[in-house]
């Protein structure tokens, strides 16, 4: 016997038509390339979505046609998430930090057939534009008096102009909720990047889950500042949830300094934030000196990379900042786990609640994880038994996009390369992706934690761990240590602020001090090009 309730397809224009309804005046609050602020409201989004939809239309394009983004956080790119998608083609965001080949070849791969782009990034769409042949038109996100002259880029449009003149009056289709509904590139594979397709079914489970109590936590109450790029993972997410519950959303454009996020913050009475840790890392820097405080701000995320317990120990300690801890990645549209306490938790002292919230957290609904061995058997959740990470759930990839790299699920479950433990209250701890950790004498060594270690050092302000070969133990650990500005910090000295916080054993064999630490296209640490660097480095005393 089948229910007998109503059967409405999971949209992702269901989402805007609901914040356009019931929070039709909610804030959209916009940095925007020019420098000035731009504001106006879901009711105005969802406008100019429509307008979007209807020059899609006009233009011809197909259903499930992909329309490429190369563009920072702001009111059109939002505009272009749910005209894209909402009309039935498929939203392709590109990372605009990535080499101009990378770009070239992922825009030929996805077989893009538009292209839109914030006027920062024309120099990136003048090195690549003659290399894709697939893409008909090129979209500047600007005013029709903004679009650049004799840019050399062929069939150039302003985005007001191409979607300004439109009607307003559309009506979103309906259609299957499996339907593609945006794409996004792996950055953290090896040869190629693979996408993720993601489905309409996928993204508005995602929201649902993202804005629970105990994920995210959002409501219409709040002002919400993604400093995530929509570039990155749709920046986790946040511009569907918030559409879903009509909070006012905050975006910070090409402004990621210290000091112009902050602003942002304190200007819009921002309560809640989300971003990696190199970008509060800067804002930190900025507030410190100033004596600088948070007047609204009382959540952050933190993801993308492993959150130091300095950072989390300064926004608790020193502002008054919830820090959520989370994880995820791209094939799984990203949310896995994130760290919110359970009631038991809240009894514990000030240090032990620490321990808990440096763990990347539990599984949200739809998630289901577990940890192997190398001969793939399930290990118990006791905290202490590290294994390969796998998981599945209905937002989690089941391939990627034409097959690359063929079938990558291990007996129904999506190996994520991470390394890890779960307690017996299903916090999980990432102790390393498993081409980083390191192996010395039949144990294993978390780069994490040494890099951890390092940067609670007041003189460090960022930090990478490698290991290296070694002929008795296979492989030793170093760390790469970036000196905060006007700090003196010596080998011996850093060496020896490991002592009691580590087992001797894991303590590194050297220290390498550099002027930078190469990231990626993410804000991730860019090991293998760490590891090239560094491939003639001899550990001492060898």
């Amino acid at each position: 016997m089948l229910g007998l309730m109503q059967d409405h397809p999971l949209l992702i224009s269901s989402l805007l038509e609901f914040a356009e309804h019931h929070h039709g005046d909610g804030q959209i609050v916009s940095r925007r390339v020019e420098g000035d602020i731009h504001r106006y409201t879901w009711a105005d989004v969802a406008r100019r979505a429509r307008q979007v939809a209807n020059a899609l239309d006009a233009d011809g394009a197909a259903f499930s046609d992909r329309i490429a983004t190369l563009a920072w956080n702001g009111y059109r790119h939002l505009e272009m998430y749910y005209g894209v998608s909402g009309s039935g083609r498929v939203l392709h965001t590109i990372n605009p930090r990535l080499h101009p080949d990378q770009i070239a070849w992922i825009a030929n791969h996805a077989e893009d057939s538009m292209l839109a782009f914030d006027l920062s990034f024309l120099p990136l769409v003048q090195a690549v534009h003659a290399r894709c042949p697939n893409v008909r038109k090129w979209i500047a996100l600007c005013d029709a008096d903004k679009l650049p002259q004799d840019s050399g880029v062929p069939n150039l449009v302003s985005y007001e102009a191409w979607m300004g003149q439109q009607s307003t009056d559309y009506t979103w289709p309906t259609f299957d909720e499996n339907s593609a509904s945006s794409m996004c590139y792996t950055s953290g594979t090896t040869g190629n990047p693979k996408a993720a397709l993601y489905s309409h079914r996928s993204s508005v489970l995602h929201a649902y889950a993202a804005a629970l109590p105990d994920v995210m936590c959002l409501s219409a109450r709040d002002s919400v500042l993604p400093v995530v790029p929509m570039f990155h993972v749709n920046a986790w997410g946040i511009p569907y949830s918030a559409a879903m519950v009509g909070c006012k959303l905050v975006f910070p454009g090409p402004a990621l300094d210290g000091k112009s996020v902050y602003e942002l913050i304190e200007s819009e009475k921002v309560s809640f934030a989300a971003g990696v840790p190199t970008v509060w890392q800067m804002m930190l820097g900025h507030m410190k000196p100033g004596g600088l405080r948070f007047s609204t701000l009382k959540r952050t995320v933190i993801g993308g990379s492993a959150c130091p317990p300095a950072m989390i120990r300064a926004f608790q300690d020193d502002y008054g900042v919830e820090v959520l801890h989370a994880w995820g990645m791209t094939e799984m549209s990203p949310l896995g786990t994130l760290c919110t306490l359970k009631n038991k938790h809240m009894e514990m002292s000030p240090e032990d609640r620490l321990a808990i919230r440096l763990k990347q957290g539990r599984a949200i609904f739809g998630v289901d994880m577990k940890i192997v061995d190398g001969d793939g058997q399930e290990l118990p959740w006791d905290g202490k038994a590290y294994g390969d990470l796998h998981v599945k759930g209905p937002w989690v990839v089941r391939e990627y996009f034409k097959g690359e790299g063929g079938d990558p699920l291990v007996n129904g479950w999506f190996p994520t390369g991470d390394v890890a433990t779960i307690d017996a209250d299903g916090f999980l701890q990432i102790t390393d992706r498993s081409k980083d950790v390191i192996k010395s004498g039949g144990e294993w060594i978390s780069s994490i934690d040494i890099e951890n270690i390092a940067v609670a050092h007041p003189g460090i302000a960022m930090a990478a761990c490698i290991g290296v070969h070694h002929p008795k133990w296979d492989e030793r650990p170093i760390l790469v240590a970036v000196k905060r500005p006007g700090a003196e910090v010596t080998r011996e000295e850093l060496l020896k602020f490991y002592e009691g916080k580590t087992a001797k054993w894991q303590i590194p064999d050297d220290i390498v001090f550099a002027d930078a630490i190469p990231l990626g296209a993410t804000g991730k640490i860019l090991k293998t090009k760490l590891r090239e660097t560094l491939k003639d480095y001899k550990l001492p005393g060898l």
